[in-house]
């Protein structure tokens, strides 16, 4: 199933190392006819890095998607009342969020959109950035991979030699595999 006049609400956590990649994403599915909500995660709203400004993120995802960020779990909330999107991509998602959504946490505008649209049981995917994730976080992909609902972009390690334990999705593989999950499959293979 195409994107093409889908409601997608593109969540941005705190790796700022790859949001430029996902931004680049974000410009794909409007061309190709998505209808994007940006949500944003309280660090992304606040912190100022050296790969760019709390501001100008801002500023870049409400101009990608004519809409002002979602910045606020009261805000975040409707999405699963009032079945607000048809999907939710969480790109970049890191270590952290992962593990919150993993174990039900929702403390952030990000995991209350994510919470919010699981009970309607519809599509979340996530394009996973953690430096963590054959570490730490590998109990929490092993968990969400398994769990109803819940896609990935596909990922692999960035830097096996420098940073041997850091996954990162392949960001220009997002579009198919949220055409995937519309259709309810996980894209393979999941590893590259």
């Amino acid at each position: 199933m195409g994107v093409n006049g889908k409601k997608i609400g593109i969540a941005v956590t705190g790796s700022f190392c790859t949001i430029g990649e996902a931004m680049v994403e974000f410009e794909r599915l409007v061309f190709l006819g998505a209808d994007i909500t940006p949500i944003i995660s309280n660090n992304v709203a606040t912190i100022d890095s050296r790969f760019g400004r709390a501001e100008e993120i801002r500023n870049s995802l409400e101009l990608i998607s004519g809409k002002k960020c979602i910045d606020s779990i009261s805000d975040a909330e409707p999405i699963g009342p009032e079945r607000l999107l048809d999907l939710v991509l969480v790109a970049p998602c890191t270590g952290n969020t992962l593990g919150k959504i993993a174990g039900g946490i929702t403390d952030t505008p990000v995991t209350m959109a994510v919470k919010a649209h699981l009970r309607n049981q519809m599509p979340v995917v996530l394009a996973i950035a953690t430096n963590d994730g054959l570490s730490g976080s590998a109990r929490n992909i092993g968990s969400l991979i398994n769990t109803k609902n819940i896609y990935f972009v596909p990922f692999g390690q960035d830097d096996a030699i420098k940073k041997p334990t850091s996954l990162v999705a392949k960001f220009k593989l997002i579009v198919p595999t949220i055409e995937h999950a519309l259709d309810g499959k996980q894209i393979e293979p999941v590893l590259v």
